[in-house]
């Protein structure tokens, strides 16, 4: 006799994963450029021959640190001469000095004999030619002894400038040695030791400020409202790196007075510490600028979201029997790189409840009733329990 087969059918092989609540970060995705705090190119203050070139090219230098030694001997021999001349106007000042107190003493003894030559001349004691001859010797010599002030005060002024001069050649002998302005990375050395240069005409080097940089990148003007919004309660975070992995964390702390009408954007900067050095001048670099946390949304993966001809829908497991649930989908973001982490990620707005069991591949062979057989059930934690870094792929903020 017969027995009829009493075991169950075979359900459909299918992947399936869990939907979860989690805090999910809404985030604008850009393209930037890494440019330095500050760079300076370094020139020369004053002419001569490079002596000396003290640092290593790509070298991290801290500011005052000497860089070039430019030849001092012109400069020296200037120097001791502009010391001569100004000893050489103090001591006539000296002498000038001297002079006029000799004449002072003179016109005083002079002003006295007119004195009394006059008070004789009007007793008849002395006679008018000689009273005149006394008030002319007291004129001769006050004029001597203005005169004398006079030369005091040329000596004086040729004195402050031979200071003057003697004062620049030494600021000039400070720039022979040329120091750095700033702490920053040296370029290449644009000169070598025995090169003639002139003032102010030849960049020797260009620095770069590292720690910390800037980071410059645009972003829609449709969400320049909400970044202006946020940034007014605080600064908002930024990531940046030339991969998928950020390589530092940052700060907005500037947003452009005009949009670029050729690219309807808004240019950002963001300042990034830097201290490791991962970010370099010039590089382009992968951003997110990160505008909220919007709490407790649930996630399931993208792969588990279909497109019908009423709308999205997702397959839900239940006693293994699938059913067709229609599903609302907000946006979808890519989570950081990890070994458990799907590729892509969709925030619903309903349609599912955190733990519904959801098929994630083989959705092509079932039908709405159809048993499943799961060939991994995922634990209680989900595959997107780390939700962070995340980039926003369609939404507006």
């Amino acid at each position: 006799m017969a027995h009829a087969n009493t075991s169950p059918p075979e359900g459909v092989p299918v992947h399936i994963a869990r939907a979860v609540s989690q805090d999910v970060p809404l985030e604008i995705a850009a393209v930037g450029n890494v440019e330095a705090v500050e760079s300076v190119e370094v020139k020369p203050r004053v002419a001569g021959q490079i002596k000396e070139v003290a640092f290593t090219e790509g070298q991290n230098v801290t500011k005052g640190q000497l860089l070039f030694t430019i030849d001092r001997d012109t400069l020296s021999r200037q120097q001791a001469q502009q010391q001569a001349e100004l000893s050489r106007d103090i001591a006539m000042e000296q002498q000038a000095t001297a002079i006029a107190a000799r004449d002072a003493a003179s016109q005083k003894q002079s002003q006295s004999e007119a004195d009394t030559a006059v008070k004789l001349g009007e007793l008849g004691v002395l006679s008018g030619q000689s009273v005149k001859q006394a008030v002319t010797a007291s004129d001769t010599t006050r004029a001597s002894l203005q005169a004398d002030k006079s030369a005091i005060a040329a000596a004086a002024g040729a004195i402050n400038a031979d200071r003057a001069r003697l004062a620049q050649t030494q600021l000039q002998l400070s720039f022979a040695q040329v120091v750095a302005p700033i702490a920053g990375r040296a370029g290449a050395a644009m000169v070598k030791a025995g090169n003639v240069i002139r003032e102010n005409d030849t960049t020797l080097v260009t620095l770069l400020q590292l720690a910390p940089i800037r980071v410059t990148f645009g972003v829609p003007e449709q969400a320049l409202a909400e970044v202006q919004r946020l940034s007014s309660l605080g600064p908002l975070e930024v990531e940046a790196g030339p991969g998928d992995v950020p390589l530092g964390k940052g700060r907005l702390d500037f947003i452009d007075n005009t949009v670029d009408p050729a690219t309807g954007t808004i240019r950002l900067k963001a300042t990034f510490p830097n201290t490791d050095g991962a970010l370099w001048p010039g590089e382009f670099v992968n951003v997110r600028l990160r505008l909220r946390v919007d709490a407790n949304q649930l996630v399931v993966p993208q792969s588990a979201i279909q497109q019908g001809l009423e709308g999205k829908y997702a397959w839900r497991i239940q006693a293994s029997v699938a059913t067709m649930v229609p599903v609302t989908v907000l946006r979808t973001y890519r989570p950081p790189p990890s070994p458990q982490a799907a590729s892509e990620v969709a925030v619903l707005g309903s349609g599912l409840r955190p733990g519904d069991m959801i098929v994630t591949e083989g959705q092509l062979r079932l039908t709405p009733g159809a048993r499943v057989s799961p060939i991994d059930v995922p634990s209680s934690s989900s595959p997107h329990d780390s939700l962070t870094n995340n980039t926003v792929r369609n939404g507006a903020p």
